[in-house]
């Protein structure tokens, strides 16, 4: 049986590792534990909030992996203590975020029982490449080049691309 793919589109080249990253996120764990926060903190930067009370550094462990945000946390059992009533959850935990390509975790604080993750985006440049055609005989009827356009004047470049294409 094949499968369906979200992706099955002849105009949609190379996507197979966005479908790869959704299969991902569908076989990560539903559990809620611990909750947290996402929130944007300036137009570049994210922050996510776990809240993580009775767990020391020690206990905490944050790592990327295969762009995969990975949160573990394992407390360590006081045998000398007797509960007679546990409503603070002491279990270990592993929370998975899936990053997108380009995105980097800039630094991890706890405070006060609440681990803190930020997290950057880079601002992406706009690329415009004008590739050569061959004629039948293989000699070249233009030439290649790429142009890198920044993010601030990307506007800009496209305006003068379209005023260059109308000219020709």
């Amino acid at each position: 049986m094949s499968r369906l793919s979200l992706f099955n589109s002849p105009f949609l080249l190379g996507f197979d590792q966005f479908e790869r990253t959704l299969d991902r996120i569908a076989k990560t764990s539903s559990d809620g534990f611990p909750p947290y926060n996402i929130e944007q903190s300036a137009e570049n930067r994210l922050r996510i909030t776990l809240a993580v009370a009775g767990f020391s550094m020690d206990e905490l462990n944050v790592q990327v992996e295969n762009n995969q945000l990975l949160v573990r946390g394992k407390q360590t059992e006081d045998d000398d203590k007797v509960y007679l009533h546990r409503g603070i959850a002491g279990r270990q935990f592993q929370r998975t975020f899936v990053l997108a390509e380009g995105i980097e975790v800039v630094g991890a604080e706890l405070d006060n029982g609440l681990l803190h993750i930020d997290l950057e985006r880079p601002l992406v440049e706009s690329r415009v490449q004008n590739v050569a055609i061959k004629g039948a005989g293989g000699s070249k009827a233009s030439k290649s080049e790429t142009i890198d356009v920044d993010a601030d004047t990307q506007g800009s470049a496209k305006a003068g691309a379209k005023a260059g294409a109308a000219k020709s």
